[in-house]
């Protein structure tokens, strides 16, 4: 009987972490992801477009010389909320140590990143080389890619991982067999 009341204890308090994390982390219109992936992805972006053109930064801004448009990476380019899916994905499945759980968010936050910083320098080298093709082909990444590469990442690090839990469904479950 103790160890009963034990697990349902420690699922209680999982389920209590885990989603004041989600809830903290979705407040203010998602800043913390902002704040730390903005930079992150407009020096990563200027790097690699120093190794085509002469760059210049000022603030969000790259300024390619010989190009008469700078490119501005906005919020959106950025995709904040793509890494609080990813997070909502990794808190929303029970049953997960620590450590491995850690393991999942960098994973998932550099692979995304990776993909992304490739994204817009790819999109930006369109955008001066072939300024037409640049609309149709951003609209695609972005409404599209995006959310195929963050399903993607998921399913990867389920199988990579060995997630058996299904996010929000696991608890749910699990919330109906403790309180019978």
């Amino acid at each position: 009987m103790k160890k009963k009341r034990d697990n349902r204890r420690d699922f209680v308090y999982s389920i209590f972490i885990r989603y004041s994390i989600l809830l903290v982390s979705s407040l203010g219109n998602l800043w913390i992801f902002y704040f730390i992936f903005a930079p992150l992805t407009i020096y990563a972006v200027y790097f690699l477009l120093s190794l085509f053109f002469n760059t210049s930064l000022i603030g969000n801004t790259i300024v390619l010389s010989g190009v008469s448009s700078p490119i501005e990476i906005i919020d959106s380019c950025v995709a904040g909320a793509a890494y609080f899916l990813l997070l909502i994905l990794n808190l929303s499945v029970p049953d997960i140590k620590i450590g491995k759980r850690i393991k999942l968010l960098l994973c998932a936050f550099a692979s995304f990143f990776v993909f992304n910083v490739l994204r817009i320098t790819i999109l930006s080298l369109i955008f001066v080389s072939n300024p037409g093709l640049f609309d149709i082909t951003h609209k695609l990444s972005w409404y599209i890619g995006s959310v195929i590469l963050v399903v993607a990442i998921w399913f990867i690090e389920v199988k990579i991982f060995k997630i058996k839990g299904i996010p929000f469904y696991s608890d749910i479950k699990s919330i109906f067999k403790y309180t019978k």
